[in-house]
C-alpha cells in the first residue's frame, strides 16, 4: 500500500483522486475534497454514542424497507467519474441510501438520500461550510448537522436547489426535540434518545 505521505508531493499539483483513494491502506481514515487531502481523527465517546444511537434508530425504521443505513468509515463519491478520477471523496457519519444501484463494495456512488454529520473540534468548519455546499450541489436531499455543544441538530431539506433550514433541540429557539425525516416518512426520532447512557451523566440533548 502506497503511503499517503510518501505521495503528498506527487500529487500536489494535480491533486488526489478516488483512483489514489483505493490504493491508500484501508485503516487511513480520511476524505478528499477538490484535490486536497484531509486526515480523519477519531471521534470520541459522546460523537460515537451519538451516532450509535442514530444508527439503531434509523436502522430499526428501515428493516424491510428498500433503503439501508450505513456509518462510517464509508467512502461518498459524490459525483463519480468512470476513470475513478473524480477529486471528491468523503467519509460522512451516516448515510441513508434508497437506490441500491448507487452501491458497490467500496461504498455510495453518487448523493445519498440522507447524510448526517456530527459535529466536532477538528470537523465543524467542513461540516458547515464545505461539505454543506457538496452536498447541495450534489443533490442530497437532506443533510443533519448534529450539535452536541449547542444541542441542536440543524436539519437541511433540499428544495428548489437550495437547502431550507430548520432547528431541533431543546432550546425555545428550536422546533422541539421530535425530529422527522424528511426523506423516510413516517419517520421520526426522539433527540432525548440519541446519547442515552449506562451512567447518570446527562444526555447533550
Amino acid at each position: 500500500m502506497s503511503s499517503v505521505m510518501e505521495r503528498e508531493a506527487e500529487y500536489a499539483r494535480d491533486g488526489y483522486t478516488y483512483a489514489d483513494y483505493l490504493e491508500w491502506d484501508e485503516n487511513l481514515r480520511a476524505e478528499i475534497i477538490d484535490g486536497e487531502l484531509f486526515a480523519l481523527a477519531a471521534p470520541d465517546l459522546e460523537h460515537q454514542r451519538i451516532i450509535r444511537q442514530l444508527l439503531l434508530a434509523l436502522g430499526n425504521f428501515l428493516k424491510g424497507k428498500p433503503c439501508e443505513v450505513f456509518a462510517a468509515p464509508v467512502s461518498v463519491r459524490l459525483n463519480p467519474a468512470q476513470d475513478n478520477g473524480d477529486k471528491t471523496v468523503l467519509e460522512p457519519d451516516i448515510v441513508v441510501v434508497c437506490d441500491p444501484a448507487k452501491l458497490d463494495k467500496r461504498g455510495v456512488n453518487g448523493a445519498p438520500d440522507l447524510v448526517i454529520e456530527v459535529l466536532s473540534p477538528s470537523t465543524a468548519r467542513h461540516d458547515k461550510l464545505v461539505k454543506f455546499h457538496k452536498y447541495r450541489a450534489a443533490g442530497v436531499r437532506e443533510y443533519w448537522l448534529v450539535d452536541p455543544d449547542a444541542q441542536i441538530v440543524q436539519v437541511c431539506i433540499l428544495t428548489d436547489g437550495w437547502y431550507k433550514i430548520s432547528a431541533y433541540g431543546e432550546t425555545d429557539s428550536t422546533d422541539g426535540t421530535i425530529l422527522p425525516v424528511s426523506v423516510l416518512p413516517g419517520c421520526k426520532i426522539d433527540l432525548k434518545d440519541i446519547s442515552r447512557r449506562t451512567t447518570s451523566s446527562p444526555s447533550p440533548f
